[in-house]
């Protein structure tokens, strides 16, 4: 029979791995050429995954909430004639540790080109393979040659010693590792020689790594040949990277919450944000009652039925009439050119809090949109974001943001921006105030923006021009048609 392997592809642009989240078929299952046989998330949003021929699902070879780096096989299929009729010797499971068919088993037939079916992935003419390494207890037969010896199923670890693993054979190759197990082993100051691999053909994974970085911090006695590496309580000073199942935690009074998916891509690209782009917050209170009051004659107006219209519909309006008056504010600074990009299209980012974490999508050309057509947008990205359906390619090439934290009750902040973003607007709750209108006390619906802006790109004059627009139109919203 023909087993074929599909390969985790690099669903995002240069990711380089992704969580299974959910299997759509079982082995014994039958596949068609583009069927959706999983989900799953990378650092930036969920994606399903079409296998790209036909058969009948021989094995799966990672369990649901498993992270896979982008290359590994995760699934193999029956194909040609004799699919159908072997269906029924297909193993009933078949868990994350069962290893990949044998590389004597696997036949890699020619394949026709094809047109590439998701960002980043196509089906390669040709494939390189790793020969399968020597077991360390090779037998040499009569005629001179070395014999592999019998591999038990799950590797033996070597023995430790004060909770550190020795080298499974003095003068031993360099251990077999893929780059990105090889970047986290060097970011946790472990040496991929001391490591005991549990991969097929003795490569070491991300687990290893995790258990022996544990290890070198928790002295453990050892027992002096045990099976493949136990879980490792791991102390606090093991970093956040950890995996749930190498972390537990230890009593009723810690929860450790493994860092992975859209909350560790955010982290890293706000700790990036934070520290590269210079940034300055400003903040201007203002009285928005004929916006309110708009709102809702635009919610009664039948012309505009069947829309979602809210404050920050005529915010986000409001923010491409300032750009419109202030087009410097609307740039991205090019480090490697030193050179301020200027941008005449306005992507729009809507930070949108989701169960999955923080993400922001942008609404594309937002400046040439009629208000229908941004209320449209608008809901759109919303609904698409809490569904954890928000694709790669409305998360990229934004131009400013905004943020709306009022909708939780506070007044403001001062956010961070969105990486090689030119400004970020955060609004805050509308709230009936005291406020002096037309030389009287007198209960108004009052808020507040902050405006945190890159000063590479916008100066202190600049910013606050910006920021005087959005409130002035906001203010006396008839200069949403007399400014624009």
């Amino acid at each position: 029979m023909t087993i074929r392997e599909f390969k985790m592809p690099d669903v995002g642009e240069g990711l380089t791995e992704a969580e299974i989240l959910k299997w759509f078929v079982q082995p014994g299952d039958t596949v068609t050429d583009g069927q959706v046989v999983c989900e799953v998330e990378t650092a930036k949003a969920a994606v399903e995954l079409p296998i790209p021929f036909d058969g009948v699902v021989h094995a799966l070879l990672f369990e649901e909430g498993t992270t896979v780096d982008v290359g590994q096989v995760i699934i193999s299929v029956q194909t040609g004639p004799s699919g159908e009729a072997a269906a029924a010797e297909v193993p009933a499971t078949v868990t994350a540790t069962a290893p990949a068919p044998a590389p004597a088993q696997v036949e890699e037939p020619a394949v026709a080109a094809r047109q590439p079916v998701l960002v980043g992935y196509g089906v390669s003419q040709a494939s390189t393979k790793r020969r399968p390494r020597k077991a360390a207890g090779d037998v040499a037969t009569q005629n001179g040659t070395a014999a592999p010896a019998v591999v038990p199923a799950q590797p033996v670890a070597a023995a430790t010693q004060n909770g550190t693993a020795a080298p499974a054979a003095a003068g031993a190759a360099r251990a077999l590792a893929k780059p990105p197990v090889r970047k986290l082993a060097k970011d946790l100051g472990i040496d991929l020689a001391t490591v005991v691999p549990t991969g097929d053909g003795g490569v070491v994974t991300r687990e290893d790594v995790h258990a022996a970085a544990a290890a070198a911090i928790v002295p453990q006695v050892a027992a002096p040949v045990v099976a493949a590496p136990a879980p490792v309580q791991a102390p606090a000073e093991v970093p956040a990277e950890v995996p749930a199942q190498a972390a537990p935690a230890a009593t009723g009074r810690e929860t450790r919450i493994p860092v992975k998916g859209v909350r560790k891509v955010t982290a890293q690209a706000m700790v990036g944000s934070a520290f590269t782009a210079p940034h300055v917050t400003e903040f201007i209170t203002f009285d928005v009652t004929r916006t309110m009051k708009l709102v809702q004659e635009l919610k009664e107006d039948p012309d505009l039925a069947g829309l979602r219209i809210n404050p920050l519909l005529l915010i986000a309006k409001a923010v491409l009439v300032a750009i419109r008056r202030n087009p410097d504010v609307n740039a991205s600074w090019d480090e490697a050119a030193q050179e301020i990009v200027l941008k005449h299209y306005v992507n729009l980012g809507i930070a949108a809090a989701t169960p999955r974490g923080l993400i922001v999508p942008n609404i594309k050309d937002a400046h040439a949109k009629t208000l229908r057509e941004l209320s449209e947008s608008l809901s759109g990205l919303v609904a698409t974001a809490r569904d954890g359906k928000t694709s790669p390619a409305d998360m990229q090439n934004g131009t400013l943001t905004l943020t709306n934290v009022g909708v939780f009750g506070v007044d403001t902040g001062t956010p961070i921006l969105n990486p090689g973003e030119s400004a970020i607007l955060a609004v805050g709750a509308i709230k009936l105030q005291p406020w002096v209108h037309k030389g009287k006390v007198k209960p108004r619906q009052v808020t507040t923006l902050a405006l945190s802006f890159d000063h590479r790109l916008i100066d202190g004059e600049l910013g606050s021009r910006f920021l005087a627009d959005i409130a002035a139109v906001l203010e006396h919203p008839r200069r949403l048609v007399t400014w624009a």
